[in-house]
């Protein structure tokens, strides 16, 4: 368990009020001149040394990307792009952050702003995101008039501006590059990397894109010490982690809790434990949507940090945790979030456009037993067709949470296939069996 001291977070809750003058008085804007002062390298190092990796899912080290920013202008501005998009399902870390924490991550633009040299940062938020964006602008506001912000913010000598852009509810904007095309006014598409958004990015400058939970714990890195930071969790995977518990546990909740913590800790602890008890545990997401599940004999001993996750085919994500217990049907589970990346594939790519449907209609045969043997080969199949294949990581968001169904409940989905005509014509059928063979027994 996380000790209170160790908090980055410490308004999560809104306990003590999300306005600047509160803020300020939980350690918000201490020495942030100072740490400016100190120079750009010194933050990166800082950054670097703490192990930090990006909290928008891909675990990306942060130190270690800033680095990739060119040192010197040349003419060319230097952006900030802060991904407020939080479009995952399952995942709501960032949504709390901008309510009760606004001050954290406005500090830590500045600072990681003057890191990369960018003295513009565009705050992309997702226009669900109603409440919250009015919320992070009165929090802008009130910055500025303490001249943290604009001229000489904070007393640097670095000038420095953020803006607020609001997305339309595109799923994939969420990716960086389909994200900067939508803030320049074109449609969220990604683009092909190389050149990655560090040397050609928004406006074709060079651009920084992070999480806002990447962003706003940067101050408290700088303020307690990179070696703080990294004495928290385990090696390459260090520091605290806010992790969105929902699906069917008895208390859904966001907490903060350091790195590399007991999947069931997590969910006994503090979301009140599954509906009917562990035992009735079937299956967890455990880092948004776009994650293969992990069935209960995993979730056992499991600990929420990127290698972990990463050992058992699975991924930290964004940790979003979703809970599925066995009262629910797991391959219409399934078939519901296959329907929502067919819907929000922005069409670039072929086996990602096409693919995303098949996925999703073969499902639903499967969860009304309309399915044969030969759908189940040809769904695994596309997953492999569409994974590896397409421009950007939608792809695989797409088709990892179906291998993971395969991977783990193949014999609940074996079952369902009831009205295979070979099972009507003869026992003891091989386990994969071809369409044309299916074709020549119909005949």
């Amino acid at each position: 368990m996380l000790k209170t001291e160790d908090r980055i977070f410490k308004n999560l809750y809104n306990q003590y009020g999300w306005e600047i003058e509160n803020a300020i008085k939980n350690d918000d804007w201490k020495d942030t001149k100072n740490f400016i002062s100190k120079g750009k390298d010194w933050i990166i190092n800082e950054i670097k040394s703490s192990e930090l990796r990006g909290r928008g899912g891909a675990g990306f080290p942060t130190g270690l990307k800033w680095s990739f920013v060119p040192k010197e202008l040349k003419g060319r501005p230097h952006y900030l792009v802060i991904n407020a998009d939080e479009s995952e399902p399952g995942t709501c870390k960032d949504r709390d952050i901008l309510r009760y924490e606004p001050q954290k991550l406005i500090e830590g633009s500045l600072i990681s702003g003057y890191a990369v040299g960018a003295k513009v940062c565009y705050i992309y938020i997702r226009g669900e995101y109603s409440n919250e964006g009015k919320r992070l602008q009165i929090a802008i506001d009130q910055a500025y008039e303490k001249n943290f912000l604009g001229k000489n913010a904070c007393n640097s000598g670095w000038d420095f501006d953020i803006h607020i852009h609001y997305g339309a509810g595109a799923y994939i904007c969420g990716e960086e590059t389909a994200m900067l095309e939508s803030i320049e006014g074109n449609k969220g598409q990604p683009r092909l990397k190389p050149p990655f958004p560090a040397l050609v990015g928004l406006y074709g400058c060079p651009t920084i894109v992070n999480n806002v939970e990447t962003i706003a714990v940067v101050p408290t890195i700088l303020r307690r010490g990179a070696k703080w930071f990294a004495s928290l969790g385990k090696s390459k995977n260090t520091g605290t982690k806010i992790f969105c518990i929902s699906g069917n546990v008895n208390s859904p909740c966001n907490v903060e809790e350091e790195m590399g913590i007991p999947l069931k800790d997590l969910i006994e602890k503090h979301a009140g434990g599954v509906i009917g008890g562990w035992n009735n545990l079937q299956a967890v997401i455990p880092g948004g949507s776009s994650m293969p599940l992990l069935p209960k004999n995993i979730c056992d001993n499991i600990t929420m940090d990127f290698d972990s996750l990463i050992a058992a085919k699975s991924g930290l994500g964004t940790a979003g945790i979703i809970v599925i217990n066995k009262d629910q049907d797991i391959i219409k589970c399934m078939a519901r979030i296959a329907r929502f990346y067919k819907h929000e594939s922005c069409g670039q790519c072929t086996p990602c456009r096409e693919g995303s449907g098949w996925m999703w209609r073969i499902l639903e045969r499967i969860s009304k037993r309309e399915a044969t043997f030969s759908d189940v080969n040809l769904l695994e199949d596309v997953t492999k067709q569409i994974e590896g294949h397409t421009i950007c990581a939608f792809g695989e968001g797409s088709a990892w949470p179906v291998q993971g169904l395969l991977r783990h409940f193949r014999k609940e989905i074996d079952k369902l296939c009831v009205n295979d005509p070979i099972i009507k014509k003869r026992k003891n059928i091989p386990y994969l069996v071809d369409q044309h063979l299916l074709e020549k027994e119909n005949a």
